[in-house]
């Protein structure tokens, strides 16, 4: 199984994300991710053998808990791009308000997963939606404009769970299932 952990966007900011991404529209290069699968990844698991699926779900629920993270609203917006404006593999929008919440999660999810084996993060964490993949740089310029000069707000939400989702290949893009919920402390 493919396996992240993530927060999820409502279904309602899937059209504010396609707004957004309409905006690159004419960015040569770039791959746009489905607006109704917008998620945080909070930990990416890659492939997990079924069998550790019920311990990797203890540990999880237990990262919850350590975080004493109460349910908490996320205002998203503003535009980045990994690694770097100047070679550009993603294009995201990220927090500007929620990101403290989210990086406790993440830490906390961090450390447990990592006690479990699972690879530790390479770089820092910062909270971000995916909103394309740059597949070759003929776009590049427009892109560097858009993140230079756009400071977008996408919406805003209430984080009330973390989801440990399944991601499935088609070849029609990645498809999502949600294998367990861990709901934040009231």
């Amino acid at each position: 199984m493919r396996l992240f952990v993530s927060v999820d966007l409502p279904d309602d900011l899937a059209e504010p994300v396609a707004d957004l991404q309409d905006e690159f529209s004419d960015a040569s290069g770039l791959t746009v991710t489905d607006p109704e699968q917008a998620h945080v990844t909070l930990k990416f698991l890659g492939d997990v053998d079924g069998e550790r699926v019920p311990d990797l779900e203890s540990e999880l629920e237990a990262a919850v808990a350590d975080a004493g993270v109460d349910p908490f609203t996320v205002r998203y917006g503003g535009l980045g791009v990994f690694p770097s404006l100047e070679y550009i593999s993603v294009v995201w929008f990220g927090t500007e308000t929620g990101g403290e919440e989210l990086t406790a999660l993440h830490e906390a999810i961090e450390e447990r997963t990592t006690e479990m084996g699972f690879e530790a993060e390479s770089h820092e964490f910062t909270p971000h939606v995916t909103l394309a993949r740059m597949e070759h740089a003929g776009g590049k310029e427009l892109v560097q404009e858009l993140v230079r000069e756009r400071e977008p707000t996408v919406g805003e939400t209430r984080v009330e769970e973390v989801r440990l989702t399944e991601s499935t290949l088609t070849e029609e893009g990645p498809v999502y299932s949600t294998v367990a919920r861990f709901p934040l402390d009231e």
